[in-house]
């Protein structure tokens, strides 16, 4: 049930959230805000996957 609620949700942030590194975004120059929805994306992923 957990695992099917993170893979949900990974195909909900692969629609709506943006995919930095497909822009080449520098990690260094990346916004709070930017960092968050890169660590939320990490979050849902490992989860989605383990």
């Amino acid at each position: 049930m957990k695992k099917q609620a993170f893979k949900f949700l990974a195909k909900v942030n692969k629609v709506i959230l943006p995919s930095y590194s497909k822009k080449k975004l520098d990690l260094t120059k990346a916004s709070k805000l930017q960092m968050a929805i890169i660590g939320w994306r990490w979050f849902v992923t490992k989860n989605a996957l383990g």
